[in-house]
């Protein structure tokens, strides 16, 4: 029974943990967006470069996070099972 807990417990900070992935690709994202209006500001004609690039990034930035959301999903439902399989 305290091999359970102890499993539960364990996926669960593991899930928050890598839930907390999702604060790095926000940040990112926000300083590439300031960064790219900042550049559109000083040269309007490179309007179509730069916000191609910045969506580029950004969409890159923003596996990062939903590698994060998918491995805390994993950690609540899948790992629990496999883990007290195991025992």
């Amino acid at each position: 029974m305290m091999e359970k807990a102890i499993i539960m417990a364990g996926c669960a900070i593991g899930a928050g943990l890598a839930l907390i992935a999702g604060i790095g690709p926000g940040i990112g994202e926000g300083n590439a967006v300031a960064k790219a209006l900042e550049a559109i500001g000083r040269q309007p004609e490179c309007k179509g470069d730069v916000t191609s690039t910045m969506l580029l990034g950004c969409a890159i930035a923003e596996t990062t996070g939903i590698y994060g959301f998918v491995t805390g999903l994993l950690l609540i439902f899948v790992a629990p099972g496999w883990f007290i399989g195991m025992l």
